[in-house]
């Protein structure tokens, strides 16, 4: 196994992100940004560590080939693929996960 992965978020998980931000940038944007800063310090983690995350609860998203790393309320799926990791969705834990990925 290489040393280190590549991290991708595809366009999903950039909305997420960014949806996230304007969430809880309504009560306090420096809350927001530590938050975002929070999920990409624990998400570059995977770079070093891919399998860190866990195999999903739910069934039909697991089949599908996902890992997921939760951070703390959010829930981030993704998949490897050769030495690349791609960050599908960053999602509430209180989502519809199913109907989501």
């Amino acid at each position: 196994m290489p040393g280190e992965f590549t991290l991708h978020y595809l366009p999903a998980a950039q909305r997420d992100l960014l949806e996230a931000y304007d969430f809880i940038a309504k009560d306090s944007p420096r809350r927001a940004l530590s938050f975002i800063e929070k999920l990409d310090r624990k998400i570059t983690v995977l770079k070093r560590f891919p399998y860190f995350g866990r195999v999903p609860r739910q069934s039909r998203v697991a089949k599908r080939g996902f890992r997921v790393l939760i951070v703390e309320s959010h829930l981030a799926f993704y998949k490897i693929k050769g030495t690349r990791i791609e960050i599908h969705r960053v999602l509430h834990g209180s989502r519809n996960i199913e109907a989501l990925i």
